[in-house]
């Protein structure tokens, strides 16, 4: 994501002002500079739409005293003051005055500091973009004038720092921001509707929870310069804490990514599509497609959007699609043919006795019972007994083995933990299942895990899958992300009595009408 271009400032008498705008002033032990703050919001904001929300963090001087005489006495702002119970926090604060905007109707809600550490004198800069619609966030940086935080009195080690943790930040969420750290930042509440701010930290790296949660969700950005100013303000952050909590933030965030590990904070229950194609690397897609035999009868189930299915499709298949959620068109109409239908349901919607090949890939650890279904689908075949081509994650991957070490297990979006997984398997249970339903195992291989889906497909990601095949081959159990599986059903009692009888039929008439005797 980059940044949105610098807008011109807000103008009430060029941009007619039909929003309605909250500046919150988040405050502790302010009382020396409260008052200033306030006065130094520009006359061009004392319009009927624009209001002042004061939130005291249980100061332990006489901020809420000053704020509440304050409101007594100036009558420029519709001013609200609140005093928290118990400290909140910086970002605890944050979580109520956004709650408060949001509750109470407003538009767009502007951060200020009550120690006037950023200049409200920049609030029309600020709300330009917001208020003309161009940005959901505009955030103001001491970065973008080249030079001007070391001469606003930034300390070196702070700026030192800010470039360090701004280029790693860039890095690991792809952006191009100049700053990360500044906390003079205007929010649309349209967009705060749209990410779980509530489940951020309170503490100081609260900024860096909400600037990630808008990067992933999509939303615009617009940075604008800002003036630094370092007065005789007391400092409550501990840099070297913040630090370690802004790195260890962000590579949480990226571990999320990856589906190595689930943060709540960064879901944002976005529609999940069933699966993407995992070809031009081993996969399980690619072992699956290379197992097809060309012109087979093949039934995909659980095919999701069809994706494999056409690939199937392309070797000469002809498919049928099972899924719940089955598309209602066919990508290649007379050679794949879709039926909706929910896999935990007793019978198969299609005579399964006509294919070749069933593919179940990454299906099984959905299901309620994968016993019975595979039980189920063993009757169904018949004495066709086609081939059975499966897929599952491996529990034993050592990523797993390591999270449970280290006391980590959690379902997230994606992976071996996808929170849709009901059952999960090892390389054991899995043959176990084959053999207990009445099956017998032809091959049995691990899968590598998909890098290229994290870091794309390239060099690197290529390496690490030789090495990860190298691994598998050695400890299959240990290194395997995925299981491949190539099975046939063993007949049942009945299908074999049934041919024991036909066979023996057909015998019977072979000896009967043979060769008479001299």
């Amino acid at each position: 994501m980059s940044t949105c271009p610098t807008p011109p400032a807000f103008d009430a008498t060029t941009d007619p002002l039909d929003k309605r705008i909250l500046i919150f002033v988040v405050a502790y032990n302010a009382a020396s500079t409260l008052a200033s703050v306030l006065d130094r919001i520009p006359a061009s904001l004392h319009l009927g739409n624009v209001e002042v929300l004061v939130i005291d963090d249980f100061s332990k001087d006489t901020t809420f005293a000053e704020g509440v005489q304050y409101q007594l006495t100036h009558s420029n702002f519709r001013i609200h003051v609140l005093r928290t119970p118990v400290n909140q926090g910086y970002g605890g604060n944050q979580k109520l005055g956004y709650r408060y905007a949001i509750d109470q109707g407003f538009d767009i809600v502007a951060l200020v500091h009550g120690d006037g550490q950023y200049a409200p004198e920049k609030l029309p800069d600020l709300l330009g973009p917001l208020v003309r619609g161009e940005a959901d966030a505009a955030f103001g940086s001491r970065m973008l004038d080249k030079g001007g935080a070391l001469r606003g009195g930034m300390p070196l080690y702070k700026f030192v720092g800010n470039k360090i943790l701004t280029a790693f930040q860039n890095r690991i969420l792809g952006t191009h921001f100049s700053e990360f750290h500044s906390g003079y930042r205007l929010f649309s509440t349209a967009a705060l509707r749209r990410i779980p701010f509530e489940r951020n930290t309170d503490d100081f790296h609260f900024d860096t929870e909400i600037m990630i949660q808008f990067v992933l969700r999509g939303l615009r950005i617009s940075e604008l310069p800002i003036p630094t100013y370092y007065g005789e303000e007391i400092c409550y952050v501990n840099g070297m804490k913040y630090a370690w909590d802004v790195a260890r933030t962000m590579l949480r965030a990226r571990v999320h990514q990856a589906d190595l590990l689930y943060d709540r904070k960064y879901d944002f229950d976005l529609p999940e599509e069933t699966y993407d194609l995992k070809l031009g690397f081993p996969s399980s897609h690619t072992m699956a497609v290379d197992a097809a035999r060309p012109d087979a009868h093949v039934l995909d189930v659980g095919c999701g959007r069809g994706l494999v299915a056409r690939e199937f499709a392309k070797k000469g298949c002809m498919v049928t699609g099972l899924d719940q959620y089955a598309p209602k068109e066919s990508p290649m109409p007379g050679r794949i043919r879709f039926l909706s239908w929910d896999l935990d349901e007793q019978e198969f919607p299609t005579d399964v006795s006509e294919f070749d090949q069933v593919f179940l890939l990454d299906i099984i650890e959905h299901l309620k019972d994968p016993e019975r279904f595979m039980e189920i689908l063993r009757h169904s075949a018949m004495s066709r007994r086609p081939e059975i081509i499966l897929t599952t994650a491996n529990i034993g991957f050592f990523v797993t083995r390591l999270m449970l070490l280290l006391g980590q297990f959690n379902y997230g979006r994606k992976g071996i933990l996808d929170r849709t997984h009901t059952r999960l398997f090892t390389f054991r249970s899995l043959r176990e299942l084959f053999v207990q339903t009445g099956y017998r195992i032809t091959e049995m291989r691990g899968i590598p895990a998909p890098f290229p889906k994290a870091i794309g497909l390239n060099r690197f990601s290529r390496l690490l899958i030789r090495i990860n095949l190298i691994l598998i081959r050695l400890l299959p159990g240990l290194f395997s992300y995925q299981i491949f599986v190539h099975a046939r059903a063993v007949p049942t009692v009945s299908n074999l009595l049934h041919e024991t009888r036909e066979g023996s039929r057909a015998l019977r008439d072979q000896v009967v009408s043979g060769p008479q005797p001299a």
